[in-house]
C-alpha cells in the first residue's frame, strides 16, 4: 500500500506539471493517461515492485528496467525517449549521480579489445538491418539535407578524403576501419595504398572479403590489430568513430601514437563523438551509466576543448575543426527508423534483450545530439612545428564544387561494395595504370 500511495502521489505531481502522450498500465488492470491525446507510449507495470522504477525515473533506471524485462514499454523509440526524458526532467534534479558526472575507466589492450568485440561482434547481419549497404557505422554527411543514407555516407567519406588532401599512390592508415568502406573508397578513387585496422573479428572478416570482391587486394590490407601495434609511417591517417574507446586520460598517448605513425608532411583526420560538458561529464539523468553498462563498456567522451589540448600534447597541430552534430542527429534518426522497420529480423538475430538495448540506444543518441548533450567533430591536424607554407590557404579543397581533383559517381554493387568511376573535369572517364602494391611501402 505504501508503494501504491507513493506512485499515486507521483502520478498526480507529474500530471500537474506536464502533459505527456503517455499511458501507464498497472498490475491490477487499471491505467492512467497523462494527457487528453491518444497515448503514443505505454508503460506497463507487471507487479507492484516495478513501481520503484517510475518513482526514480532516471534514464539508467527506466532503461535497465525495460532492457531486463522488469517493465514493458510500447511505442516508437523516438517517442519513448522523449517521454522518459520528460519524466526524468520533471522528477529529478540534474545533480549528484544524475548530473553530468565524469566516469574514469581503466584501459588496457585486453580490456579495449573485449569492449570492442562486445559492441561490434553481435553479427554482421545484425548491423546490416539498419546501416547503409556499405555498412558505414559513423556519422553521415548530409550536404544538402535531403540525401538518402547511402549517399550521405559516401559523401562523408569523400568529405574526409578531401580534407586530408589524399593523392594518388599515397599511403593511408585507417584506425578502426569498420567494414572497410573508407579504405575501399580511397583505393578506388585515389589509388591510395591503404591499411585498415580493427579489433572486431566480424568486421575484419567481412572487410577482407569486400576488398577481395572489389579486386583491391594489391592496394588494401585489412588487419585484426591494435593501432598501438602498427609500425611504419603513413602519408595520411584517418580515425573515424574510434577514439571514443581510448579513454580521456589516454588521449595524449593516442595522439602521440598517431604522431609517430604520421609521415613528416602527413595529414591526420580524427572524427569522433564528444561531450558538450566542459568538464568531460557524461549525459545527464543516468544516460551515461546506461550506455556504459549495456552499450559501450569502457567508452568515454571528452569535450572538444580537451581533445584539441590532447592533440597538441601529442605534438599535432590542429588545422581545421568542423561540427557535424546536426548530421549525426539525422544519421541516428534514420538508423532508428531502419531498426524498427526490421524489428522481427533483429529480434531473431540478436534476441529480445539486445533488441531492447539497441532500440533505446539508437533513439537515445539521436535525442542526445538534438539536445546538445553530445556532439561530433572532425578535426584535421599535421605534425606540429612545421613552417606555415605546409598549411592550405583556404578550405576550398574540401568541397566538390571547388575541389581540383577528380569527382566520382556515387554507386554501389548489389553486395554493398562501393563501386566508383573517376571522372575528369571534362566528363571523360579515367583509366589509370596499376599503382604500386600495398606491400611496397614500409608499414608492418
Amino acid at each position: 500500500m505504501f508503494v501504491q500511495n507513493r506512485l499515486s502521489s507521483w502520478i498526480d505531481g507529474i500530471r500537474q506539471q506536464i502533459a505527456l502522450p503517455l499511458r501507464i498500465e498497472l498490475w491490477n488492470g487499471q491505467h492512467v493517461d497523462f494527457s487528453g491525446e491518444a497515448p503514443r507510449v505505454t508503460i506497463r507495470l507487471p507487479n507492484v515492485s516495478a513501481a520503484r522504477y517510475l518513482l526514480t525515473p532516471s534514464l539508467s533506471n527506466l532503461g535497465a528496467a525495460y532492457v531486463e524485462g522488469a517493465i514493458e514499454v510500447k511505442g516508437r523509440a523516438h517517442d519513448m525517449i522523449a517521454v522518459v526524458n520528460a519524466l526524468a526532467r520533471t522528477t529529478l534534479k540534474a545533480e549528484g549521480k544524475f548530473a553530468r558526472i565524469v566516469r574514469g575507466m581503466a584501459h588496457s589492450k585486453r580490456q579495449d579489445a573485449e569492449a570492442i568485440r562486445y559492441h561490434y561482434d553481435v553479427s554482421n547481419e545484425f548491423y546490416q538491418q539498419f546501416l547503409d549497404p556499405a555498412m558505414v557505422y559513423s556519422c553521415a554527411y548530409f550536404e544538402h539535407g535531403d540525401e538518402d543514407l547511402a549517399t550521405a555516407q559516401t559523401k562523408k567519406i569523400d568529405h574526409i578524403l578531401r580534407k586530408i588532401e589524399l593523392k594518388p599512390n599515397q599511403t593511408l592508415l585507417d584506425i578502426g576501419c569498420g567494414w572497410g568502406a573508407l579504405v575501399i573508397r580511397a583505393a578506388q578513387q585515389y589509388r591510395a595504398r591503404c591499411v585498415g585496422v580493427t579489433l572486431s573479428e566480424n568486421q575484419f572478416a567481412l572487410a577482407k572479403e569486400r576488398v577481395r570482391q572489389a579486386g583491391l587486394e594489391h592496394l588494401v590490407e585489412i588487419r585484426l590489430q591494435d593501432y598501438r601495434d602498427v609500425r611504419g609511417q603513413f602519408d595520411r591517417i584517418t580515425s573515424v568513430g574510434m577514439f571514443e574507446h581510448v579513454g580521456i586520460k589516454h588521449l595524449p598517448e593516442y595522439f602521440a601514437a598517431i604522431h609517430k605513425l604520421l609521415a613528416p608532411d602527413g595529414v591526420v583526420m580524427n572524427h569522433g563523438i564528444t561531450t558538450t560538458d566542459p568538464d568531460n561529464g557524461e549525459t545527464p539523468y543516468g544516460g551515461g551509466e546506461f550506455i556504459d553498462k549495456y552499450v559501450f563498456p569502457q567508452g568515454e567522451l571528452a569535450h572538444i576543448g580537451h581533445v584539441l589540448k590532447a592533440m597538441q600534447q601529442g605534438k599535432l597541430e590542429v588545422c581545421d575543426v568542423e561540427n557535424l552534430r546536426r548530421h549525426y542527429a539525422r544519421t541516428c534518426a534514420i538508423w532508428t527508423d531502419n531498426f524498427e522497420a526490421h524489428t522481427e529480423r533483429v529480434r531473431t538475430l540478436a534476441g529480445d534483450k539486445r533488441y531492447r538495448i539497441w532500440h533505446v540506444y539508437l533513439a537515445g543518441c539521436c535525442y542526445a545530439f538534438e539536445q546538445d548533450w553530445i556532439s561530433l567533430y572532425q578535426v584535421v591536424g599535421r605534425k606540429a612545428g612545421q613552417r606555415s607554407a605546409a598549411l592550405p590557404w583556404s578550405r576550398r579543397h574540401m568541397y566538390p564544387a571547388s575541389a581540383s581533383h577528380a569527382g566520382a559517381h556515387y554507386a554501389q554493387t548489389d553486395d554493398g561494395v562501393p563501386a566508383f568511376s573517376l571522372i575528369q573535369e571534362d566528363g571523360g572517364a579515367v583509366m589509370a595504370s596499376a599503382p604500386a602494391s600495398i606491400n611496397s611501402f614500409n608499414a608492418t
